[in-house]
């Protein structure tokens, strides 16, 4: 049994975004939340976000117990590529890539 949250084209790169799921994969929910709290990155706040939310299904929809949950997987996968245009010097024009992420996170109850 496996509660999941997903979060898609979130305005954040991708790269970002993994290093703090590197944080919180495998540990229980109420860690991984403390984790999510105090750790000073831009991704924090949506992951916490997501993770209430996931808790929420697991809790609401699954009949699980809350604090038997374990961050099981998280992943994170690119979205499509907002593209800008910078002007730059003599006439020239420079591409600012602004990226997108699609979050997926799945907890489930340690036996």
């Amino acid at each position: 049994m496996e509660a999941r949250a997903e979060l898609k084209y979130a305005r954040i790169s991708p790269r970002k975004v993994s290093i703090v799921l590197d944080l919180i994969r495998n540990k229980p929910v109420d860690l991984a939340m403390a984790i999510l709290k105090h750790t000073p990155k831009a991704a924090c706040e949506s992951l916490e976000k997501l993770l209430k939310s996931a808790v929420a299904n697991a809790e609401n929809n699954h009949n699980m117990d809350v604090t038997k949950l374990y961050v099981a997987e998280c992943h994170v996968g690119p979205g499509p590529i907002l593209k800008r245009i910078r002007p730059r010097a003599q006439g020239r024009a420079f591409r600012i890539d602004k990226r997108t992420s699609h979050i997926t996170l799945v907890l489930k109850e340690k036996e």
